[in-house]
């Protein structure tokens, strides 16, 4: 294995300078986590199996060659690490294990619960080598409990963390949003979690077993629908299907265009900029008629703006104070004028 480290070295004087890490984990939330220790300064040193960790098998790969060296997902999830291979499927690998443990603050897991118990390695074969240790195991389900032993992954810990189940639009099927977000909230959890322990660890040089469960992560961040209660009366509902498309991409004639109606501009300064004197009826006057008769609405804003451009559209809305904002391709995004005058690319 090569090293990961990243050319923008960690802080050399991070919150965490001076911390030691092993990370054992393979998937993204545990990966996470390590990177963000690296990140505020810990030395964290990357420790695979001698096939390579599972996340240098998930795309999208640097010139779309599948090379274990380019997956763009461990190269992100790694930077600022160091990294070695170690076979915990030997007793000379257990050993290794056990022997670097002395000498480290941290160690970071995401095996199935009980597997490096079973091995002889769990926390408390590692502890008594080093009373101090904190081990942070970030899992599907937690150690505990009837499902910690089911496996699990992005779309189940995001459908039972509930959050699936209020996203998406009433009368269809529930909604998981994009990426790996339930992943991301078990690894920043796991990394607060651990900032804390070692806090504990320098006032008391006591050590512990975190329990990072990535459902429990997703259900926790439901937590401010619980002030919705109290004056509605019930939980927070789906979207309804009803509602303008103002806010949502609309189509005109080379893509996608955002159309808002905010931004300082009166709806007189947006019915002129549409340029189609129905938006001036009295049905359309205030909010609250726009929102009695927003199918409607919808359609005069698709028709006036379906042969026009979405820069022209853009550019001139701009001028005249309105929000609005456009669907960038990936080469408009790359010749995008504004990240060119910063030298986003340089």
């Amino acid at each position: 294995m090569t090293s990961t480290q990243s050319p923008q070295a960690p802080l050399d004087h991070g919150p965490l300078d001076g911390v030691k890490v092993l990370d054992l984990s393979e998937d993204i939330a545990g990966s996470f986590c390590g990177r963000l220790l690296a990140d505020y300064g810990a030395d964290v040193l990357k420790l695979e199996p001698p096939i390579g960790a599972a996340l240098r098998r998930m795309g999208p790969f640097c010139g779309d060659d599948p090379h274990p060296e380019k997956s763009l997902f461990y190269l992100l999830m790694n930077l600022n690490k160091k990294g070695a291979t170690l076979n915990l499927e030997t007793v000379t690998g257990r050993n290794i294990l056990k022997k670097l443990v002395p000498h480290v603050d941290v160690v970071i897991e995401s095996f199935r619960p009980g597997y490096l118990a079973d091995l002889g390695v769990g926390y408390d074969d590692l502890a008594a080598e080093n009373p101090a240790l904190i081990m942070t195991s970030i899992t599907p389900f937690g150690q505990t409990g009837p499902y910690s032993q089911y496996k699990g992954e992005e779309v189940v810990n995001y459908a039972m963390g509930l959050i699936m189940s209020i996203s998406g639009v009433q009368g269809q099927e529930p909604l998981k949003h994009g990426g790996s977000q339930a992943q991301y909230e078990g690894g920043l959890n796991g990394a607060a979690s651990t900032s804390m322990a070692l806090f504990l660890q320098s006032s008391t040089g006591e050590g512990q077993h975190i329990d990072v469960s990535i459902t429990e992560c997703v259900a926790s961040s439901a937590m401010a629908t619980q002030t919705i209660y109290p004056f509605m009366g019930g939980t927070l509902p789906r979207r309804p299907a009803t509602g303008s498309n103002f806010g949502h991409p609309m189509p005109c004639k080379d893509g996608w265009i955002i159309v808002q109606t905010g931004g300082g501009a009166t709806w007189p300064d947006i019915a002129d900029f549409f340029g189609d004197p129905q938006l001036m009826e009295p049905k359309f006057a205030d909010p609250a008629q726009r929102l009695r008769n927003t199918e409607e609405l919808d359609q005069v804003v698709l028709e006036s703006i379906k042969e026009r451009g979405k820069w022209d559209l853009f550019t001139k809305a701009a001028e005249k104070r309105m929000l609005f904002g456009l669907v960038q391709t990936p080469s408009e995004l790359l010749d995008c004028p504004q990240l060119e005058s910063r030298n986003f690319y340089r």
